[in-house]
């Protein structure tokens, strides 16, 4: 039963939820809304006591709950801090889910529009060819956009396809899930993906009847996911694949919930760490690494290790970047409802960039969505140095135009 009906008030269910918060402020440490406006209204706490102060009649329906739900990134840093263990995101995505059906919450027409594409996987393909083919040949430049050489028109299931025919790995076989936004506009990810993953002797296949996650839906409160789960249910049935692993965080907790009993999902760069890696040759001079962990994978799948081996597989030398365990504002689409909130977040967390060791310096992540929003800061932050925004699989990629070294081990 879901805690939310269909006025976005909470049910009988959901007010057992909202009275297991014991107020004891341990969310209030961790929260990037709280730590950035110091208002108790702007934390987990804070929101739960409105939306219990509602259901009961305490508070009316109006626009102050719903800004403050609106003000929330949805980082999931309170659920692992909470000792009541208050399921704080399930609460969130129902609210804001019917906070839309009720008319309380009105998505603009991008909104909308951005809805009605991802959930038409094709339609948004080609509607994203231009940009594509912009990127790939430096056509277009926007602070949100990190470069990249994305294939134009060869998709990521038949790049997939192409290098297991040609290489013919023997190993286990794996689903990879292509994403939406990942696939439509940075597939060059993707690409570099398949390639590491059939380096290390995995056969890799790309469903081509894949759906969008539903995360873009969670965020924005554009109602049911069900069809979209069921395809992903439907595509990722093969029986001879056991395992899906994304390489998007924001996407793997999404893809988690919606194909639940049909096969694990695990984040790629988590899967790798527990396999016997090609390892890039050691990087000499004076390049470093900086690791940013995406919130969705710590706070979300619940990923606490470090990828210490992958790390040191990429030849670079690494360390975490301060305050990785921090929201860097991103949030899915917060980044673009809430730019003021977002751009806050992330300066308390970039300027370390100013005077950071490396020369050229690597900002690495694993979400599409924080690359872009990390990408926002690094012209300003640069100093003249080269400091670049990449995903770490990109930092394992062998290449394009380079032979895998190991098979059939």
């Amino acid at each position: 039963m879901k805690p939310i009906n269909d006025e976005g008030m909470p049910n009988e269910a959901g007010r057992d939820l909202l009275s297991s918060c014991v107020h004891c402020g341990f969310c209030l440490e961790v929260c990037p809304t709280y730590q950035l406006t110091g208002d108790e209204n702007n934390s987990p706490r804070g929101r739960l006591r409105l939306w219990k102060q509602e259901a009961s009649g305490e508070l009316p329906v109006d626009a102050w709950t719903d800004f403050y739900t609106s003000e929330c990134v949805g980082c999931l840093a309170c659920e692992p801090a909470c000792p009541a263990n208050v399921p704080y995101g399930q609460i969130l995505n129902q609210v804001r889910n019917q906070h839309v059906a009720a008319g309380r919450n009105r998505p603009s027409l991008q909104t909308r529009v951005g809805d009605y594409l991802a959930r038409r996987g094709r339609l948004f393909d080609m509607t994203m060819m231009p940009l594509r083919l912009f990127r790939r040949y430096g056509v277009l430049r926007h602070r949100k956009l990190f470069p990249g050489k994305p294939a134009v028109v060869l998709s990521t299931a038949d790049y997939a396809h192409k290098l297991t025919k040609q290489f013919r790995p023997t190993g286990r076989r794996v689903g990879l899930f292509a994403g939406c936004l990942m696939e439509s506009v940075f597939r060059e990810i993707n690409f570099a993906t398949v390639r590491v993953l059939v380096e290390n002797n995995f056969q890799v296949v790309v469903p081509t009847d894949q759906a969008c996650c539903g995360a873009f839906q969670h965020h924005t409160g554009l109602g049911d996911t069900d069809l979209l789960d069921q395809r992903n249910r439907k595509a990722f049935a093969i029986d001879d694949v056991d395992i899906v692993l994304t390489n998007s965080s924001g996407c793997g907790l999404a893809l988690t919930s919606a194909i639940v009993g049909t096969k694990p999902v695990r984040d790629v760069i988590d899967f790798l760490e527990d396999e016997s890696l090609v390892k890039r040759d050691r990087v000499t001079g004076q390049a470093r690494m900086y690791i940013d962990l995406p919130c969705h994978l710590v706070h979300g799948q619940k990923v606490a290790r470090l990828a210490r081996r992958v790390f040191d597989a990429t030849g670079y030398q690494w360390e975490l970047a301060p305050m990785a365990h921090d929201c860097c504002g991103a949030g899915g689409t917060y980044q673009f409802d809430k730019p003021e909130n977002a751009a806050k977040i992330l300066q308390r967390k970039s300027e370390f960039l100013r005077d950071a060791p490396g020369d050229p310096i690597y900002l690495v992540t694993t979400n599409h969505v924080c690359m872009m929003q990390w990408n926002s800061v690094v012209r300003s932050v640069a100093g003249g140095r080269s400091i670049q925004v990449r995903h770490l699989i990109q930092m394992l990629d062998p290449g394009e135009r380079s032979a895998p070294r190991s098979f059939n081990r």
